[in-house]
């Protein structure tokens, strides 16, 4: 089983969504037993949250119904996955920081370099911003998570 955690600062917004955004094409793939995909944040501030429910309304127009509840990042993600998903460089640089080790290190991964369509170097906070921030959220990670599966993960 391929294990993908995906991580942003909070976990309520992007790696929430990226993370419901996967399992919902492995499941249109009929992948679901191929792999366990979760999220988590950098801080521990919204850990038992539900994702933030602006987010939650622009996703469920698009047919995603996320459910997750936040929780942080530990020290034992490094070792139960095999993929660790930063949305920006700032999660990526505070990531390297708490890996372990060499091996846990490599598992780290920025979303946006998976980007099919979408040239971006990053996937922005979308909290403090309105309406547009959360769609275009939701469009770089539905094109991120295209390019992760066309990457050969299914492999």
């Amino acid at each position: 089983m391929r294990r993908i955690l995906f991580v942003c600062l909070g976990n309520i917004c992007r790696s929430s969504s990226a993370q419901t955004i996967m399992q919902a094409r492995v499941d249109e793939l009929g992948l679901s037993d191929d792999y366990y995909i979760d999220s988590a944040g950098l801080i521990s501030y919204h850990q038992g949250e539900p994702a933030d429910s602006r987010m939650r309304a622009h996703a469920a127009r698009r047919g995603y119904n996320i459910t997750h509840l936040s929780r942080p990042v530990t020290y034992n993600d490094f070792f139960d996955f095999d993929m660790i998903i930063g949305m920006d460089d700032s999660n990526i640089d505070r990531l390297r920081d708490l890996a372990p080790g060499a091996d846990e290190l490599k598992k780290i991964y920025r979303m946006t370099d998976f980007c099919v369509n979408k040239v971006v170097d990053h996937v922005p906070d979308p909290y403090y911003g309105g309406a547009s921030g959360f769609e275009n959220v939701l469009d770089i990670l539905e094109d991120a998570v295209e390019g992760l599966i066309q990457s050969g993960i299914r492999n």
